[in-house]
């Protein structure tokens, strides 16, 4: 498509440089010898030359008409190719590359990168390489006239470019800034619109208002500076270009004067002259933009540069969860100097529940992360049906997981639509089964919309026990053979966290091998669990069912007799 674009712009080029040349063959053949031709002669000869004429602007304007269509469809193949990369990318890297950027900003840098790569496409076609195709035919036919106008406009190309080019650098540097500071105004943008609530029911819109202006402000500034460099490089150029316009007019007035060219050779020069000229006057716009292009694909590099989420080369898919085992697990961040696990070993079995509990930062949710393959063990290894995590096909894993966090992710849409999230083929029956077995069907039964109520963005149109519900709903249309709850009712109240806690029940009982793991801060929540391993300082320091643990007398009686006595 881009050959086709380049090919149908030469076309649509050479066609309107024909123009002036019959221009000059009607002031040289007929025009200056108008006293010694015929009126048949006269007419008919000047007649043909203006059809011929008529014909070279009709074949341009088809041949622009193609170049703009191909041209669109380029630039637009390209933009999306460009993003729809940008997020397999982005979705292929490790889950440690999310911790610290935030999506906002991120996004931010894919739409940027897409917008100014299209609108760079379409200024080098439209007038880059048309100004080329022209100073090629210029240049070849001024020769053909006369050496010293060759010569001349030979000349303005590279003296032109060597100013653009240090101008441009500077714009480069300009747009750098700008870029970053775009994504990060983007990215706090974010973070404040999904974090609305909080920001108004305490009265800080004013405080963040001003945040954000603070950034938006040091945009004007660097784009303020920006337009400067650029109206300095776009005056220079254009005092230069008519100061050589002025020149090059006044040395083929000189040629006519000693009879070196004729006056049609002058005027098609002359109105070549603008084919050259005024391309060149917009150098300092192509500049901007490649500038800008540049800087936004240097900020996209960074992410694409970024290592993506390595697999085995030969993965294997160890069937059907029948067992797992953490092997000796150590895990620490890196950057951290201490290890957030160390020496971790737990057995979990199918059809079993094992649950972990532990003060705030004793490593719960890091052996979630390590078990769904967010993270890889930093030394130790945990086996899946006896293979090694190394070597196996963690995709094919988590399609046989459902997850429900503390922090409920839901999107904005109806129910349907987030259950489906996790199947896009499920059933409407089937979705019915999955709300039943969370014991939510009868909130949406009792709305008169079913399926199709609209939750809002994170549900927000939901309490805290309907979103849990529907959580554990999404989970279960998978049809799991393992289940995580990590920390699922820590924030709901009692009466709720006791109605889940049975429907968590329910789901063991009704389903006979499905591996069930529970993370917790209320004990109550994982008293019924098959096998309790208490975590300290990221090391397993206990390990039983809820009644030996109460015997031992360590940390767990500690923290069940502190739960029970706070909530007595």
């Amino acid at each position: 498509m881009l050959i086709g674009a380049l090919g149908l712009a030469a076309l649509n080029q050479g066609f309107s440089l024909l123009d002036p040349q019959i221009f000059r063959l009607i002031i040289d053949n007929y025009a200056s010898k108008a006293n010694t031709l015929t009126a048949n002669a006269f007419f008919s000869g000047v007649l043909f030359l203006l059809l011929l004429s008529v014909g070279a602007a009709f074949a341009s304007r088809v041949a622009k008409n193609f170049q703009d269509y191909f041209v669109s469809v380029v630039t637009q193949r390209v933009g999306t190719r460009l993003y729809a990369d940008s997020v397999k990318h982005s979705f292929s890297l490790p889950y440690a590359a999310f911790e610290d950027d935030r999506s906002g900003e991120l996004l931010s840098k894919f739409q940027k990168a897409r917008s100014d790569s299209q609108t760079l496409i379409v200024s080098f076609i439209n007038i880059v390489f048309l100004s080329l195709v022209g100073i090629i035919f210029v240049i070849g036919y001024a020769l053909t006239v006369h050496y010293l106008v060759g010569i001349v406009y030979f000349l303005i190309i590279p003296i032109l470019g060597t100013v653009t080019f240090f101008l441009g650098r500077k714009i480069k540097a300009a747009q750098k800034s700008i870029v970053k500071e775009t994504a990060s105004l983007a990215g706090s943008t974010t973070e404040t619109i999904r974090n609305v609530e909080l920001v108004k029911s305490l009265g800080l819109e004013g405080q963040e208002i001003e945040r954000l202006n603070k950034v938006n402000d040091v945009i004007l500034s660097l784009e303020l500076k920006k337009i400067r460099l650029i109206r300095v490089l776009s005056f220079i150029q254009g005092t230069f270009v008519n100061a050589m316009r002025s020149g090059l007019l006044l040395l083929m007035l000189w040629l006519i004067f000693q009879g070196s060219i004729t006056l049609g050779q002058f005027f098609t020069l002359f109105i070549y002259s603008f084919f050259i000229f005024s391309p060149l006057g917009e150098l300092g716009t192509i500049s901007a933009q490649y500038q800008e292009a540049r800087a936004s694909m240097a900020q996209l590099q960074e992410v694409l540069h970024t290592p993506i989420e390595s697999a085995p080369k030969d993965a294997r898919d160890p069937g059907p969860i029948q067992k797992i085992v953490f092997k000796d697990i150590s895990f620490s961040y890196a950057n951290a100097g201490r290890r957030v696990l160390e020496g971790v070993n737990i057995s979990i079995e199918a059809g079993k529940t094992i649950a972990f509990v532990g003060p705030s930062g004793s490593g719960k949710s890091t052996l979630v992360k390590l078990l769904v393959g967010l993270y890889a063990p930093t030394s130790g290894e945990i086996l899946w049906n006896g293979v090694s995590g190394a070597k196996v096909d963690y995709e094919k894993i988590r399609r046989r997981i459902g997850l429900v966090l503390q922090e409920t992710q839901l999107f904005a849409g109806s129910v349907r639509e987030n259950l489906i999230f996790v199947r896009p083929e499920a059933a409407d029956e089937e979705c019915w089964h999955a709300l039943k077995l969370s014991a939510a069907h009868t909130i949406f039964e009792r709305t008169g919309e079913g399926l199709d109520t609209r939750i809002g963005e994170g549900g927000v149109k939901l309490s805290g026990g309907e979103r849990q519900r529907i959580a554990i709903a999404r989970a279960l249309l998978r049809n799991p053979e393992l289940i995580i709850f990590d920390e699922a009712t820590s924030s709901l109240d009692s009466m709720t966290e006791k109605a889940i806690t049975n429907t968590i029940q329910g789901i063991e009982q009704a389903r006979p091998k499905l591996v069930t793991v529970l993370v917790a801060h209320r004990l109550s929540t994982i008293a019924h669990a098959d096998t309790i391993y208490v975590l300290e300082k990221g090391k397993v320091i206990e390990s039983g069912t809820h009644e030996a643990l109460l015997k031992i007398s360590g940390l767990y009686a500690a923290l069940w007799r502190e739960q029970v006595g706070g909530e007595a």
